[in-house]
């Protein structure tokens, strides 16, 4: 399977970045094909704990290039202290591959998007306030900064001022904030143009020829599909493409050289932000939840959301990825529980749901429908064969298949990249 795309199948945080790093020395290639520094990825590799915020989980891998594709936008401050840190740590950073066209998160867009939410109040949609959004749209209204910029500095300096033309009477008259100074942030940008250059590539004809060779090229995703700017919750999504679809346009790799589309998700559910969330636990249950399996953001630090698995989200992932299989992450966190519910459709205005509803209206008045599995008592952590687990935890597995619609490849039981079940291999 040369071409395989690993896509968040909830709200985030599902494990995508282990899901990825376990096919180890299999895959040539990793691509983060979307999003910023503003969702991370925990690695544990022989009890070392590895947090990446930008740089795909294929780092991690001596023989594997870490791409950072042209749906990526790219904060330099960011991208240059993940890189230090990794090659303190002994990793070789030289094999990573930065596309031309990725955008550029300047400062301004990180100030404009942090008064922006606190402009909202009670109307905020939640982000992490690492200038994503800002940059997203400025890509859009075409007045964005990318990363081939830096090498033209007349016309660095040229899009800067065009950009702030807009920006600067949105901080001043309406944030009541300081205006950006062009020259500087012209010159904090092109201090990066040397240290960046050796990294650029086409990143297009980079994966295509890799495909063409036979070689094997992972798709990471960054946020999920509960987060996709058209498929997620909007408006409290993200600002990229999150989807399976988000892959090609984010990599410059077609449709048709896909072979897999592998969704990751929990054994239960959680989300960060702002929105709605049908089966959240307000209770001690999510209490319990969020402690046992450490929901807290890589990158913010942010409680998490914390809910029991929802069916009616995994279905809808499924179809709109068009999921091929499921990585099933955090089965270890549900031991213990005498019986462990699972959202099989919603309840709307008296009417029952089986699948995600059209609007957001009913999605945010929708009230879950459980079924209830036994649980298990054992500790799993050290289990590394599906046969070898608990009868009530196979049993739990057989159901999230066939109430998600799709088959249970792999089983994470811990966090390390040992600490998994494979039931079907994905390369």
């Amino acid at each position: 399977m040369p071409a395989l795309i690993v896509i968040g199948a909830q709200w985030g945080d599902e494990g995508k970045g282990k899901a990825t790093d376990q096919l180890g020395t299999d895959v040539d290639y990793v691509v983060k094909f979307n999003g910023g520094n503003n969702a991370g990825h925990t690695i544990v590799v022989d009890g070392e704990k590895f947090a990446l915020h930008l740089i795909p989980a294929g780092a991690l891998t001596d023989t594997c290039t870490p791409v950072i594709g042209g749906g990526v936008v790219v904060d330099l401050d960011v991208l240059f202290q993940e890189v230090e840190e990794l090659e303190a740590r002994g990793i070789d950073m030289s094999k990573l591959r930065v596309a031309s066209t990725a955008h550029i998160i300047p400062s301004y867009n990180r100030t404009l998007d942090k008064v922006t939410e606190r402009f909202l109040g009670n109307r905020k949609i939640g982000t992490t306030g690492r200038g994503i959004g800002p940059t997203y749209a400025d890509k859009m209204n075409r007045i964005g900064l990318r990363i081939q910029d830096l090498f033209d500095a007349p016309i660095l300096r040229q899009k800067v001022e065009a950009a702030l033309d807009q920006k600067n009477n949105l901080l001043v008259k309406v944030f009541n904030s300081r205006a950006a100074d062009a020259d500087i942030v012209t010159a904090e940008l092109l201090k990066y143009a040397d240290r960046i250059k050796p990294l650029v590539a086409n990143v297009p004809n980079l994966l295509n020829d890799a495909l063409d060779r036979g070689e094997t090229v992972v798709f990471e995703g960054g946020q999920a599909t509960m987060l996709d700017v058209d498929h997620g919750t909007y408006p409290f999504v993200t600002s990229s493409s999150a989807t399976a679809g988000g892959a090609c346009t984010g990599s410059g790799v077609g449709p048709t050289r896909i072979d897999r589309v592998v969704g990751v998700s929990k054994a239960y559910i959680t989300r960060v932000g702002e929105g709605p969330f049908p089966t959240e636990l307000f209770d001690e249950s999510g209490d319990w939840l969020r402690e046992r399996g450490g929901e807290f953001g890589v990158t913010t630090g942010r409680p998490r959301r914390c809910g029991w698995y929802d069916a009616v989200i995994a279905r809808y992932a499924t179809r709109v990825n068009s999921l091929t299989d499921l990585v099933l992450t955090k089965l270890d966190v549900l031991s213990t529980l005498d019986q462990i519910p699972v959202c099989v459709a919603y309840e709307i205005d008296g009417v029952r749901h089986d699948e995600m509803p059209a609007d957001q209206t009913s999605f945010h008045h929708a009230k879950p429908i459980y079924e209830y599995f036994p649980g298990w008592q054992e500790d799993i952590t050290a289990v590394r064969s599906f046969e070898d687990l608990p009868q009530n935890a196979q049993d739990y597995v057989h159901a999230i298949e066939k109430l998600s619609g799709v088959r249970v490849s792999s089983i994470g039981v811990g966090p390390g990249r040992e600490q998994t079940i494979v039931r079907h291999p994905l390369v």
